[in-house]
């Protein structure tokens, strides 16, 4: 795999807003390219086989109207799926989350590149309030998609599954989640952030996933709130 920090410096990130059925909701959004055709990222997204090895293990009814569910957590409804192209699912997580429906979407949108390989992008919408967004910001959920991302850069390119533990206590894991953090800031700001408040979010974000004193990063665990 490329070195972990060209791989999160390959990731556009976005802030964004959308329209969910509770409410405005803010996007983290993240672009990139792999070198892969569609149809083998599309595979290594929604094979239960494949997706438990560079993400988590998936249970569930996986089609259309049905209900997934990964073993960290995670759970959702399956809203949209168009081979090989889009994925639109519910994505819910932490106690009392099933009592707010429609506040969290994960959407992932796949289109061929001009030399076989594939444009990559996910949209997560949440539409939360105090105290997750202000304190955190973009950076809340983004840090961990950015290891979800770099994981399946490794899967894609040579079958190579990330140990999320052993990343987090090497050498990388506490660099990558500082320079995650800033990224997201970054995007937060070009949306508009008061410079202040996206300071105070980015420290924020790395202190929660990298404590005083914890040289290891906890990206590949659960996020603020």
């Amino acid at each position: 795999m490329k070195d972990v920090l060209d791989e999160l410096a390959a990731a556009r990130r976005r802030m964004g807003t959308a329209t969910l059925s509770a409410g405005e909701a803010y996007t983290m959004e993240l672009r990139r390219r792999y070198d892969a055709h569609p149809e083998d990222v599309w595979d290594a997204i929604t094979s239960p086989e494949r997706l438990s090895r560079w993400m988590r293990p998936v249970t569930g009814d996986l089609r259309p109207g049905g209900t997934f569910e990964l073993d960290g957590g995670e759970h959702g409804e399956i809203l949209r799926c168009e081979p090989p192209h889009l994925l639109r699912v519910s994505w819910m997580f932490g106690p009392g989350a099933d009592e707010w429906p429609g506040t969290s979407e994960v959407e992932v949108r796949l289109s061929p590149g001009p030399a076989g390989d594939t444009e990559f992008e996910l949209v997560h919408a949440a539409a939360v309030g105090e105290p997750l967004f202000p304190t955190y910001g973009p950076g809340a959920g983004g840090v961990g998609w950015d290891l979800h991302l770099l994981t399946l850069a490794g899967f894609l390119a040579d079958g190579e599954v990330l140990d999320h533990e052993a990343f987090r206590s090497s050498p990388a894991g506490p660099g990558f989640t500082r320079r995650s953090a800033a990224a997201w800031g970054e995007a937060h700001l070009a949306a508009g952030g008061d410079p202040d408040r996206v300071a105070a979010a980015v420290e924020a974000t790395t202190a929660f996933y990298l404590p005083a004193g914890d040289t290891s990063a906890r990206a590949g665990g659960s996020t603020p709130g």
